[in-house]
């Protein structure tokens, strides 16, 4: 592993452990070169997964862009960061395990939104208004409405 500050390409492994609810290993390497310590993180990749967008175009799955659109409708939410890491991580194996490679955005966008409907009712609101993009507070209503539960009205 090449070294972040100095470049140098033969650094030590000081520490490893699980991490992530055991679906990857945290390391703590050290550069002999120029003394600098640092932390990588090692996961299985079943296959490389292709995303096809809703346009057609194509490109390849990037965990961290995943990562970055949970983590910010979460923002300034109660759940632990180890919900969201074991959230995403399922998220990926199920996407892995699908038997595609190649998949649609829609797709991945709905097992998003599955996921975070059962952690947290704001961040699934949040990352919906993004995903189905919500034009105006009605689209917001719209939504909300179908979230509560129907009560008949008394005669």
């Amino acid at each position: 592993m090449r070294c972040p500050f100095c470049g140098n390409i033969d650094t030590q492994v000081k520490d490893s452990r699980p991490a992530e609810d055991h679906v990857a290993i945290r390391r703590r390497r050290f550069c002999p070169a120029c003394g600098g310590r640092f932390t990588t993180y090692e996961r299985v990749q079943l296959r490389d997964l292709v995303v096809i967008k809703a346009n057609g175009r194509r490109e390849d799955f990037d965990r961290d862009k995943l990562e970055r659109s949970i983590r910010i409708s979460m923002q300034k939410r109660p759940v632990e960061p180890e919900r969201i890491d074991q959230m995403i991580s399922g998220i990926v194996r199920r996407l892995e395990s699908m038997g595609e490679t190649d998949i649609p955005s829609k797709t991945i966008g709905e097992i998003v939104m599955e996921s975070l409907a059962r952690i947290d009712t704001v961040a699934y609101v949040r990352f919906a208004s993004v995903y189905k993009n919500f034009q105006a507070a009605d689209d917001f209503e719209d939504f909300v409405s179908e979230l509560r539960p129907h009560v008949p009205a008394e005669e």
